[in-house]
């Protein structure tokens, strides 16, 4: 589990496709600290670390996740958002994140607004109904709550902080990104169907 609290910005340094994609990607991260087989969400997708280095480590993509998320468009130097799994005890910051990338979401419209950027997306039709104004998404990883929702559009207001210490900083019109919609909103609507049944 994660909090969607970013803790570093990674770099993918190498890419190999054998079978499975591996990635390597470069860290921040005490490398001693982490374990083989340890979970690191690296723009919010749990990964499971194979391979270490002094600065680095090595994941594997399945087929599966890459057709699910924005991995198989990773290209070496792309900065990812890097969160290491949640301990009993840490302060749980944003939101109780899985790492189980629900889908894609596309960047339609980016507006300046006083310091902040406000950043509106197109969630798939099949997600929609389950993000709402002041609800929780992560996107890329990152913890946010929902400005508004018209359809399956919604939009994000990103504080300067939060693009200094994520690869939000970098966000341009036609990003597709990692979406995980709040796990509390999926129990409430299964419920909802399972009543209605």
């Amino acid at each position: 589990m994660f909090t969607g609290i970013v803790t570093d910005i990674g770099v993918v340094q190498e890419l190999e496709q054998p079978g499975d994609l591996r990635v390597r990607i470069g860290t921040g991260y005490d490398t001693g600290t982490i374990d083989i087989g340890a979970s690191i969400a690296s723009d919010g997708v749990c990964l499971t670390v194979i391979a270490l280095g002094g600065d680095w480590y090595d994941v594997q993509v399945s087929g599966e996740t890459l057709s699910a998320t924005t991995c198989g468009g990773w290209v070496v130097g792309r900065r990812v958002n890097l969160e290491r799994a949640m301990r009993v005890g840490d302060e749980l910051g944003g939101h109780i994140v899985s790492g189980h990338v629900d889908g894609v979401a596309e960047v339609i419209e980016i507006v300046e607004e006083g310091d902040s950027t406000r950043v509106n997306l197109r969630a798939p039709e099949s997600l929609a109904r389950f993000i709402a104004a002041k609800g929780s998404v992560a996107l890329n990883g990152v913890s946010l709550t929902v400005n508004d929702v018209v359809g399956n559009t919604f939009g994000i207001n990103f504080i300067p902080h939060t693009k200094e210490v994520t690869t939000w900083g970098d966000v341009a019109l036609g990003d597709m990104v990692n979406l995980e919609i709040d796990t509390l909103a999926r129990y409430v609507a299964r419920l909802a169907e399972y009543k209605a049944e």
